[in-house]
């Protein structure tokens, strides 16, 4: 995704290997069984996933190669770095200031010039980006909660005993979403040991009813005795 975001376009077919992150497996018919997970992101830039054949190397070769080239011309020139971010800093000026304005013997341009022909080749950015958090399914309890990774985070009232989807960020960051896919809680993820993690807003209903006593006229017990 963030090639795509780099480049502001996505190609029609996407060439990978056979890792489980994209392919399960080859099947006795030599058909691609891909990950669903994949599929997904396939289908929400609209490009056409390709597998490499097992154990054939030479496919994708001019990718392999340029692994070599980042080695020995951009890790041989820089060593060191203060931090990820100071890396990804050096090799945005490395690409437009060498390896984007090299020569490329075989096309007789830059790679910089090759890109702005091939671009109109390319399709245009979806409107967002693929919701890549990792997401299951939960069942909201009785008391409005539900259980995450050893506690329990508050939703809507509103919800109590419906499956809602949980989807959880790298950051730890929690959102819920109601059954027709509308966010309807956000929590930080905490561990166990700090206690379930509520808003009051979500269960001010359910409160209300709860603390609610019915009154009734006097009378009513007279008539019981």
């Amino acid at each position: 995704m963030k090639a795509f975001r780099h480049f502001d376009v996505v190609p029609r077919t996407v060439l990978v290997d056979n890792q489980k992150a994209a392919v399960l497996k080859h099947d006795r018919d030599h058909r691609v069984i891909f990950n669903a997970g994949f599929l997904q992101l396939a289908n929400h830039y609209g490009f056409a996933p390709k597998a490499c054949r097992p154990q054939r190397p030479r496919t994708k070769g001019k990718t392999e190669r340029m692994v070599g080239y980042v080695k020995q011309h951009f890790f041989q020139r820089y060593r060191e770095f203060e931090s990820y971010a100071h890396l990804n800093q050096l090799l945005q000026q490395w690409l437009e200031r060498v390896a984007d304005e090299r020569p490329l013997r075989q096309f007789r341009q830059t790679p910089a010039e090759r890109f702005a022909e091939e671009r109109e080749a390319l399709q245009g950015l979806p409107a967002s980006d693929f919701d890549s958090r990792y997401h299951d399914q939960r069942q909201v309890g009785w008391d409005g909660y539900i259980e995450v990774r050893g506690n329990r985070y508050s939703v809507p009232d509103a919800y109590c005993g419906q499956a809602v989807v949980v989807r959880l960020s790298l950051d730890d960051e929690l959102t819920v979403y109601s059954p027709a896919g509308d966010a309807i809680a956000q929590h930080r993820l905490q561990a166990a040991q700090t206690g379930w993690c509520s808003v009051p807003e979500h269960h001010a209903a359910l409160w209300q009813q709860t603390l609610s006593v019915q009154q009734r006229d006097l009378r009513v017990y007279e008539e019981v005795l």
